[in-house]
């Protein structure tokens, strides 16, 4: 194969993530697949063996599917203490297993458990960067999965795929690929004579008419290719391009071989944790704002100040991620509160600088700063 037909983006891509589904590491029963474990790693680890390589995240599910079978689960079950439990099993031994299957190639792996939480506050944010940068610079393979031992529907990012194009643009990586049982992203239901898979996906107007939902199923994870296409939008929205192809493709994905589906960048990098408030945090109210605000804040790129609040919804502390409300109750944006709900109400309507005199200058501040402020529509 020439070099012209291999993928420029993935050749020149200096630190890449690579996502793997449940259903490409475990067996039907519910256990861990050592052989289909094993064929990964040997497709990660010959690449980083190469002169030039990449750094490499792994982002990996398959923590619960691990624990189903060690606790006697015939499947995954529905309620989330169970769910908790079987992770708790399952991840430990995923991780073992990892460790052992590098250790063939004498490379050293860290595993890193992350909620939405972690992405969206900005001291843990911080750390969550540090923690995968410091990994990467002593050579290691950081292993990251949701924390589902202890992540609540609140706090949950929801599936694996959303949360790789998020560890992507969080380690400023230069490719993210995504890998499940399915090869690629086809124009309809992959079993159906006729269907075809897409070589390339520049933009939303490559998948007008397509029914993602019925264009490939993979296995017995929470995600599917709607989650995956989702997770491409995120991560190529953020100038980050994406490979979706199967697990048996690794090693030609990571070669640039013309595997799957490419997901063009569509949009350039932006603001770090900008994009995990957009995507990875789960509001805990919501503010309504006046006309006035609402321009201030969507059009003008402005704090929001407690004159432009007009009424508060729910139970949130200081520090928690709020909706944004126009006047029709439609959400023009997201943001990190700096006072807690029972604190508001008194300061609806007010100028920062009266509430400085009666209440005192810890009040002389901004509802949401626009550094914590991110725009949903514009």
């Amino acid at each position: 194969m020439s070099e012209q037909t291999l993928r420029q983006d993935v050749l020149t891509a200096r630190r890449i993530v690579v996502k793997v589904g449940s259903s490409s590491l475990t067996t039907a029963a519910g256990g861990l697949d050592a052989d289909r474990v094993d064929a990964l790693v040997d497709a990660l680890a010959r690449r980083l063996g190469e002169p030039d390589a990449p750094e490499i995240v792994l982002v990996s599910s398959g923590a619960i599917a691990a624990g189903l079978a060690p606790l006697g689960l015939a499947k995954r079950p529905s309620d989330l203490a169970r769910q908790q439990a079987a992770a708790s099993v399952g991840q430990g031994l995923l991780v073992a297993r990892y460790t052992a299957s590098f250790a063939r190639y004498g490379r050293r792996v860290g595993q890193v458990l992350l909620t939405a939480e972690d992405a969206s506050r900005r001291a843990h944010y911080r750390n969550a960067y540090r923690t995968l940068d410091q990994l990467l610079a002593m050579g290691a393979v950081p292993i990251v999965n949701e924390n589902d031992t202890v992540a609540t529907a609140e706090i949950k990012f929801g599936d694996n795929d959303r949360l790789a194009a998020l560890v992507a643009h969080l380690v400023r990586a230069d490719l993210l690929i995504l890998l499940s049982d399915v090869d690629g992203l086809y124009d309809g239901d992959p079993s159906r004579p006729g269907t075809r898979r897409l070589a390339e996906v520049h933009g939303p107007q490559d998948l007008a008419g397509i029914e993602i939902g019925s264009a490939g199923k993979a296995g017995v994870g929470t995600g599917g290719m709607v989650t995956k296409v989702e997770a491409a939008r995120i991560a190529t929205g953020a100038g980050i391009p994406v490979v979706l192809t199967a697990a048996r493709h690794a090693a030609d994905a990571l070669a640039g071989r013309p595997t799957g589906t490419l997901f063009t960048r569509t949009g350039s990098r932006s603001a770090d944790r900008l994009l995990w408030l957009a995507h990875a945090s789960t509001p805990r109210g919501a503010l309504h704002l006046d006309e006035g605000a609402v321009r201030a804040v969507v059009e003008g790129g402005k704090s929001l100040l407690p004159a432009g609040v007009t009424k508060v919804d729910g139970d949130f502390a200081a520090g928690d991620p709020v909706d944004l409300l126009a006047e029709n109750g439609h959400i023009v944006a997201r943001g990190l509160v700096n006072f807690d709900a029972r604190e508001l109400p008194r300061l609806l309507g007010r100028s920062t600088r009266d509430l400085a005199q009666e209440l005192g200058a810890a009040y002389e501040r901004e509802v949401i700063h626009r550094d914590d402020l991110v725009v949903l529509r514009g």
